[in-house]
């Protein structure tokens, strides 16, 4: 009898036991679950959700680290640089140097390079987003800094003299952002598009020294590389601005990569009032420029001898990215030699509702880089009209077809003299007898492109350049931002 008992409780001992053990598990499984859920619903949470759910608690050693940390990166690019320094040598020379006769300023007759290598220390990678924003695309976005012992002289040739410039302490601070374009064949990716992204904005800072000479030797020649160098950058590689490259040597249609443009805006320049008086004898004569990117710039008429000018005078303008670009309106005093500027003013498209005709007062502005104000008077403000309108397919056609032409034929008045630079604004009576008025061209034109950039040996080798502009703050200097040509509305040869 013994025998069985002790059996009997031996048995529901070790059952009890064992669904006390099962119990256990099940409920710890739970809590495992619900801890799981939990843990991913926090991760999901972005920094202003916990503000709102700390509140003054919030602990600011907290982090979201957006860009993720590529060491093994660096330390390859470190052996590869070498070869990368001489073979993106070739290219930046065969490239840039077209760009530097296009964007060449004024004053300057050449402005090629005499010398460069880009040294021996390589780029720094902090680090990497990937992305995927778009179907059969792949988005990285780097952020880039390199601060190298490049060796770059410019060969500067000027009416008044020769010098070569020696471009030294050259230090970049970029996101570069990279987006290959996926495909089903060997090697998986058909082109790669390369440009830098407006925000935050690209730096790029470098000291100039003369070589056996001195920089006044040419004077304004140091406002006028820096004004050059950042032109370019923001009107050629400034996100939405690109360079398509194919990959593979087979031939890709890259159109859906390219950069087109979407929208018309139409701007009447009214009026500007309480302007800031430049001269010494009697009163500022003002004239404003309009643009949303650099190489297109318009020009208003002059008004002599007024502090309140009223010039009514429309302008239409191209868009290629409502979403970044901005309209730059700049006054400034006509004077014998380099004209003064009297304030500068941006307003971002985005804040503009499509077929809305807007009358906006603007407030004039020292310089668009808010850091290098110091002088905080009242500069005066500008009166505009703008109506925006978003392009259907065909009219985007049309359009591109424009910017086309507009971009040789401003070639072309480069070329016969006419305006020193393809950066100059054309105003009204500019290059009548090579077709222009006002920027545009003929007299029933009615769409001024942005065009494309610049056109030069090395194209094929560095990819198909498109674009926009935006606002952006290179090396010393920041004087003008980027925008697109237009075509004043022409009566009897003069714009409205």
């Amino acid at each position: 009898m013994g025998l069985i008992s002790g059996l009997v409780m031996g048995i529901l001992t070790g059952i009890a036991l064992m669904a006390g053990w099962m119990h256990m598990m099940r409920r710890r499984s739970t809590k495992r679950v619900a801890k799981a859920v939990d843990i991913k619903l926090l991760g999901s949470l972005n920094r202003d959700d916990l503000k709102k759910i700390c509140g003054d608690s919030y602990p600011e050693w907290i982090s979201f680290p957006v860009y993720e940390q590529v060491k093994w990166m660096n330390k390859q690019l470190s052996k590869l640089w070498p070869f990368v320094a001489d073979a993106a040598t070739m290219v930046i020379k065969e490239t840039v140097e077209p760009m530097l006769e296009d964007y060449r300023p004024t004053g300057i007759s050449s402005l090629k390079f005499s010398k460069l290598s880009l040294g021996t220390v390589p780029p720094k990678i902090e680090g990497i987003r990937v992305q995927s924003l778009k179907k059969g695309q792949i988005t990285m976005d780097i952020d880039f800094r390199w601060g190298g012992d490049p060796s770059i002289i410019l060969a500067v040739e000027a009416l008044v003299a020769s010098l070569p410039i020696q471009l030294k302490d050259l230090q970049v601070f970029t996101i570069v952002r990279v987006i290959f374009q996926l495909t089903e064949e060997i090697p998986c990716i058909s082109a790669v598009v390369v440009a830098l992204l407006s925000e935050p904005q690209p730096r790029i800072d470098y000291t100039l020294k003369a070589v056996g000479g001195s920089l006044t030797a040419i004077p304004g020649l140091s406002d006028m590389i820096d004004d050059t160098v950042k032109t370019i950058v923001t009107d050629m590689l400034q996100w939405p601005h690109r360079i398509v490259v194919p990959i593979g040597g087979v031939p890709v249609d890259t159109s859906d990569l390219e950069l087109k443009p979407q929208g018309r805006l139409t701007v009447t320049i009214v009026k500007a009032t309480g302007l800031k008086n430049m001269e010494m004898i009697g009163k500022s004569d003002p004239y404003a420029v309009v643009y949303i990117r650099p190489t297109f710039k318009v020009k208003t008429k002059v008004i002599d001898n007024n502090l309140n000018p009223v010039w009514n005078e429309k302008f239409v303008l191209i868009a290629e990215d409502k979403e970044t670009q901005s309209l730059i309106l700049e006054v400034f005093d006509k004077d014998i030699g380099q004209d003064k500027s009297l304030g500068i003013v941006k307003l971002p498209l985005i804040d503009l509702e499509p077929e809305t005709t807007k009358e906006i007062e603007l407030r004039l502005m020292p310089s668009l880089d808010m850091l290098k104000i110091k002088d905080k008077k009242d500069r005066g403000n500008v009166t505009i009209q703008v109506t925006y309108h978003h392009f259907n397919k065909e009219e985007q056609m049309v359009a591109l077809e424009e910017e086309k032409r507009i971009m040789e034929e401003r070639r072309k008045l480069k070329e016969a003299g006419m305006i020193g630079s393809t950066m100059d604004a054309l105003g009204s009576g500019v290059g009548a007898g090579a077709g222009l008025v006002a920027g545009g061209i003929g007299a029933g034109a009615s769409l001024v492109g942005s065009g494309f950039g610049a056109v030069g040996s090395g194209l094929s080798k560095a990819g198909k350049f498109m674009g926009k502009s935006v606002t952006g703050n290179f090396g010393g200097s920041s004087k003008r931002n980027g925008s697109t040509p237009t075509t004043p509305t022409p009566e009897n040869g003069k714009a409205s």
